[in-house]
Protein backbone atom coordinates (compact mmCIF):
# COMPACT_ATOMS: atom_id res chain seq x y z
CA UNK A 1 0.00 0.00 0.00
CA UNK A 2 0.69 3.69 -0.71
CA UNK A 3 3.23 4.50 2.87
CA UNK A 4 2.17 8.21 2.40
CA UNK A 5 -1.49 7.43 2.67
CA UNK A 6 -3.03 9.01 5.56
CA UNK A 7 -5.92 7.53 7.94
CA UNK A 8 -7.87 9.18 10.96
CA UNK A 9 -9.96 6.67 13.57
CA UNK A 10 -12.05 8.24 15.44
CA UNK A 11 -12.40 5.68 19.22
CA UNK A 12 -9.43 4.14 17.95
CA UNK A 13 -8.56 4.17 21.54
CA UNK A 14 -10.10 0.76 22.29
CA UNK A 15 -12.03 -1.99 20.47
CA UNK A 16 -12.41 -2.37 17.32
CA UNK A 17 -10.94 1.56 16.63
CA UNK A 18 -7.61 0.24 18.47
CA UNK A 19 -7.75 -3.06 15.66
CA UNK A 20 -9.10 -1.06 12.87
CA UNK A 21 -5.99 0.81 14.33
CA UNK A 22 -3.26 -1.80 14.15
CA UNK A 23 -4.48 -3.01 10.99
CA UNK A 24 -4.22 0.46 8.60
CA UNK A 25 -0.22 0.52 11.00
CA UNK A 26 0.07 -3.08 9.45
CA UNK A 27 -0.36 -2.74 5.95
CA UNK A 28 1.29 0.89 5.87
CA UNK A 29 -0.86 3.54 6.70
CA UNK A 30 0.27 6.58 8.88
CA UNK A 31 -2.52 6.81 11.19
CA UNK A 32 -4.18 9.59 13.60
CA UNK A 33 -6.37 8.53 16.52
CA UNK A 34 -8.98 10.29 17.26
CA UNK A 35 -10.45 9.82 20.94
CA UNK A 36 -11.32 11.57 24.27
CA UNK A 37 -8.70 13.15 26.19
CA UNK A 38 -8.08 10.60 28.45
CA UNK A 39 -8.08 7.75 26.86
CA UNK A 40 -4.03 6.57 25.96
CA UNK A 41 -2.50 4.64 22.74
CA UNK A 42 -1.06 1.27 23.35
CA UNK A 43 2.55 1.89 24.03
CA UNK A 44 2.91 -0.55 20.44
CA UNK A 45 1.01 2.12 18.32
CA UNK A 46 3.59 5.21 19.81
CA UNK A 47 6.66 3.12 18.91
CA UNK A 48 4.64 2.59 15.29
CA UNK A 49 4.61 6.00 15.25
CA UNK A 50 0.73 6.41 15.61
CA UNK A 51 -0.11 10.25 16.70
CA UNK A 52 -3.28 11.00 18.83
CA UNK A 53 -5.77 13.98 18.68
CA UNK A 54 -7.69 14.47 21.44
CA UNK A 55 -11.62 14.58 20.10
CA UNK A 56 -14.99 14.96 21.59
CA UNK A 57 -17.46 13.70 19.02
CA UNK A 58 -20.20 14.79 20.61
CA UNK A 59 -18.96 18.61 20.46
CA UNK A 60 -19.08 20.04 16.96
CA UNK A 61 -16.36 22.30 17.71
CA UNK A 62 -13.70 19.45 19.13
CA UNK A 63 -14.42 17.68 15.77
CA UNK A 64 -13.80 20.86 13.61
CA UNK A 65 -11.13 21.76 15.74
CA UNK A 66 -9.54 18.04 15.41
CA UNK A 67 -10.45 17.98 11.63
CA UNK A 68 -8.26 21.07 11.45
CA UNK A 69 -5.18 20.33 13.66
CA UNK A 70 -4.84 16.78 11.48
CA UNK A 71 -4.64 18.34 8.65
CA UNK A 72 -2.81 21.51 9.12
CA UNK A 73 -0.04 19.89 10.96
CA UNK A 74 0.16 16.15 9.83
CA UNK A 75 -1.71 15.98 6.49
CA UNK A 76 -4.40 15.59 4.01
CA UNK A 77 -6.65 12.58 4.96
CA UNK A 78 -6.99 9.69 3.02
CA UNK A 79 -9.28 7.66 4.79
CA UNK A 80 -11.31 7.96 7.82
CA UNK A 81 -12.80 5.52 10.28
CA UNK A 82 -15.48 6.29 12.15
CA UNK A 83 -15.46 3.68 15.49
CA UNK A 84 -16.24 6.19 18.33
CA UNK A 85 -19.91 4.91 19.39
CA UNK A 86 -21.19 3.30 22.71
CA UNK A 87 -23.70 0.57 23.02
CA UNK A 88 -26.83 0.83 25.79
CA UNK A 89 -28.06 -1.70 28.10
CA UNK A 90 -31.20 -3.66 27.58
CA UNK A 91 -34.00 -1.69 29.05
CA UNK A 92 -37.93 -1.02 27.96
CA UNK A 93 -38.84 2.12 26.45
CA UNK A 94 -40.53 3.26 29.75
CA UNK A 95 -37.44 2.13 31.51
CA UNK A 96 -34.92 4.40 29.01
CA UNK A 97 -34.02 7.27 30.26
CA UNK A 98 -34.03 10.14 27.94
CA UNK A 99 -30.39 11.09 28.52
CA UNK A 100 -28.97 8.21 27.58
CA UNK A 101 -31.30 8.42 24.57
CA UNK A 102 -29.50 11.54 23.53
CA UNK A 103 -26.32 10.46 24.57
CA UNK A 104 -26.33 7.38 22.13
CA UNK A 105 -27.83 9.08 19.69
CA UNK A 106 -25.36 11.97 20.03
CA UNK A 107 -22.10 9.65 19.59
CA UNK A 108 -23.42 6.67 17.13
CA UNK A 109 -25.25 8.88 14.59
CA UNK A 110 -23.97 12.53 15.43
CA UNK A 111 -20.94 11.94 15.94
CA UNK A 112 -20.10 9.96 12.99
CA UNK A 113 -22.05 12.66 10.57
CA UNK A 114 -20.14 15.27 12.09
CA UNK A 115 -16.85 13.54 11.40
CA UNK A 116 -17.75 12.77 8.48
CA UNK A 117 -18.67 16.49 7.10
CA UNK A 118 -15.57 17.78 8.91
CA UNK A 119 -13.27 15.31 6.77
CA UNK A 120 -15.62 13.86 4.16
CA UNK A 121 -15.78 17.64 2.62
CA UNK A 122 -11.99 18.14 2.58
CA UNK A 123 -12.21 15.41 1.02
CA UNK A 124 -14.42 16.01 -1.79
CA UNK A 125 -12.57 19.33 -2.39
CA UNK A 126 -9.49 16.98 -3.25
CA UNK A 127 -11.12 14.66 -5.37
CA UNK A 128 -10.56 11.59 -3.39
CA UNK A 129 -11.06 9.95 -0.26
CA UNK A 130 -12.78 6.63 1.60
CA UNK A 131 -14.44 6.89 4.27
CA UNK A 132 -15.57 3.89 6.70
CA UNK A 133 -18.26 3.91 9.15
CA UNK A 134 -18.98 1.05 11.82
CA UNK A 135 -22.67 0.29 12.09
CA UNK A 136 -24.07 -2.60 13.41
CA UNK A 137 -26.33 -6.17 13.13
CA UNK A 138 -29.01 -4.40 15.06
CA UNK A 139 -29.12 -1.87 12.46
CA UNK A 140 -30.51 -4.56 9.79
CA UNK A 141 -32.79 -6.45 12.37
CA UNK A 142 -35.35 -6.18 15.49
CA UNK A 143 -33.58 -5.27 18.63
CA UNK A 144 -34.79 -4.25 21.97
CA UNK A 145 -32.09 -1.74 22.03
CA UNK A 146 -34.38 1.15 21.59
CA UNK A 147 -32.02 3.55 20.56
CA UNK A 148 -28.91 2.10 19.97
CA UNK A 149 -30.74 -0.15 17.03
CA UNK A 150 -32.12 3.14 15.31
CA UNK A 151 -28.72 4.83 15.45
CA UNK A 152 -27.16 2.25 14.15
CA UNK A 153 -29.75 2.15 11.68
CA UNK A 154 -29.57 5.72 10.89
CA UNK A 155 -25.88 5.84 10.30
CA UNK A 156 -26.29 2.64 7.28
CA UNK A 157 -28.84 5.58 6.00
CA UNK A 158 -26.33 8.50 6.27
CA UNK A 159 -23.76 5.93 4.76
CA UNK A 160 -25.44 5.34 1.57
CA UNK A 161 -27.38 9.19 1.51
CA UNK A 162 -23.21 10.33 1.57
CA UNK A 163 -21.64 8.11 -1.06
CA UNK A 164 -24.19 9.64 -3.30
CA UNK A 165 -23.67 13.05 -2.27
CA UNK A 166 -19.72 12.53 -2.50
CA UNK A 167 -19.42 9.95 -5.23
CA UNK A 168 -18.78 12.10 -8.38
CA UNK A 169 -16.08 14.30 -5.54
CA UNK A 170 -14.07 10.78 -5.85
CA UNK A 171 -14.88 10.21 -2.12
CA UNK A 172 -16.61 6.52 -1.44
CA UNK A 173 -18.64 6.00 1.54
CA UNK A 174 -18.93 2.34 3.24
CA UNK A 175 -20.02 0.99 6.75
CA UNK A 176 -19.86 -2.83 8.24
CA UNK A 177 -21.90 -4.07 10.44
CA UNK A 178 -20.00 -6.02 13.06
CA UNK A 179 -21.77 -8.96 14.59
CA UNK A 180 -21.34 -9.83 18.45
CA UNK A 181 -17.15 -9.11 18.50
CA UNK A 182 -15.34 -9.52 21.38
CA UNK A 183 -14.49 -6.46 22.71
CA UNK A 184 -14.11 -4.75 26.45
CA UNK A 185 -17.44 -3.25 26.28
CA UNK A 186 -18.89 -6.70 25.27
CA UNK A 187 -17.08 -8.48 28.14
CA UNK A 188 -18.30 -6.07 30.41
CA UNK A 189 -21.91 -6.38 29.18
CA UNK A 190 -21.16 -10.04 29.65
CA UNK A 191 -19.73 -10.00 33.03
CA UNK A 192 -22.80 -7.99 34.08
CA UNK A 193 -25.04 -10.62 33.58
CA UNK A 194 -26.69 -8.41 30.67
CA UNK A 195 -25.58 -11.10 27.84
CA UNK A 196 -25.32 -14.81 28.19
CA UNK A 197 -22.51 -16.13 25.17
CA UNK A 198 -24.29 -19.13 24.36
CA UNK A 199 -27.64 -17.26 23.25
CA UNK A 200 -25.16 -15.04 21.11
CA UNK A 201 -23.54 -17.64 19.32
CA UNK A 202 -26.46 -20.02 19.05
CA UNK A 203 -28.18 -18.02 15.96
CA UNK A 204 -24.73 -17.66 13.94
CA UNK A 205 -24.20 -19.85 10.82
CA UNK A 206 -20.28 -19.93 11.97
CA UNK A 207 -21.06 -21.20 15.68
CA UNK A 208 -18.91 -18.53 17.40
CA UNK A 209 -18.37 -14.22 18.24
CA UNK A 210 -16.65 -12.09 16.16
CA UNK A 211 -12.72 -11.35 16.70
CA UNK A 212 -12.01 -7.63 16.09
CA UNK A 213 -9.15 -7.94 14.30
CA UNK A 214 -11.70 -9.43 11.93
CA UNK A 215 -14.02 -6.67 11.32
CA UNK A 216 -10.77 -4.34 10.93
CA UNK A 217 -9.63 -6.88 8.10
CA UNK A 218 -13.13 -5.89 6.58
CA UNK A 219 -12.85 -1.91 7.26
CA UNK A 220 -9.56 -1.67 5.66
CA UNK A 221 -10.37 -3.78 2.40
CA UNK A 222 -13.16 -0.79 1.93
CA UNK A 223 -10.56 1.65 2.59
CA UNK A 224 -8.15 0.34 -0.03
CA UNK A 225 -7.89 0.58 -3.51
CA UNK A 226 -9.04 -3.41 -3.72
CA UNK A 227 -12.40 -1.63 -2.70
CA UNK A 228 -12.27 1.01 -5.62
CA UNK A 229 -15.66 0.72 -7.09
CA UNK A 230 -17.34 0.33 -4.14
CA UNK A 231 -19.08 2.37 -2.38
CA UNK A 232 -22.45 2.98 -0.32
CA UNK A 233 -22.87 -0.56 1.37
CA UNK A 234 -23.27 -1.93 4.73
CA UNK A 235 -20.42 -5.14 4.59
CA UNK A 236 -21.93 -7.62 7.71
CA UNK A 237 -18.91 -9.04 9.59
CA UNK A 238 -21.16 -10.86 12.00
CA UNK A 239 -20.06 -14.90 11.61
CA UNK A 240 -23.25 -15.38 9.62
CA UNK A 241 -25.68 -14.07 12.23
CA UNK A 242 -27.64 -12.52 10.18
CA UNK A 243 -28.72 -15.35 8.24
CA UNK A 244 -28.83 -17.63 11.07
CA UNK A 245 -31.21 -16.29 13.45
CA UNK A 246 -34.48 -17.11 10.81
CA UNK A 247 -33.22 -20.79 11.09
CA UNK A 248 -34.52 -21.21 15.32
CA UNK A 249 -38.12 -21.70 13.65
CA UNK A 250 -36.71 -24.35 11.76
CA UNK A 251 -34.98 -26.07 14.80
CA UNK A 252 -31.74 -23.96 14.57
CA UNK A 253 -28.76 -23.83 12.81
CA UNK A 254 -27.49 -27.41 11.72
CA UNK A 255 -24.55 -28.34 13.58
CA UNK A 256 -21.02 -29.70 12.00
CA UNK A 257 -21.16 -32.28 9.70
CA UNK A 258 -18.98 -35.53 11.77
CA UNK A 259 -15.64 -35.78 9.90
CA UNK A 260 -16.16 -39.26 8.62
CA UNK A 261 -19.42 -38.59 6.93
CA UNK A 262 -20.13 -40.10 3.46
CA UNK A 263 -18.90 -38.48 0.49
CA UNK A 264 -21.99 -37.56 -2.02
CA UNK A 265 -20.86 -38.50 -5.48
Amino acid sequence: MNASRLSVVTGGASGIGLACVRQLVQRGDRVVVLDLPDSRLAPDLEREGVQFVACDVLDEASVAAAAAEVEDRIGAVAVLVNSAGIIQPRLAPEALDMALWDRVVGVDLRGTYLSCVAFGTRMAARGSGAIVNIASIVGSRSAPLHVYAPAKAAVISLTRCLATEWGRSGVRVNCVSPGYTQTPALQAAIDRGDRDPAELVASTALGRMVDPQEVACGVAFLASDAASAITGVDLPIDAGWLVGTSWHTYGGVPAARPADSPKVN
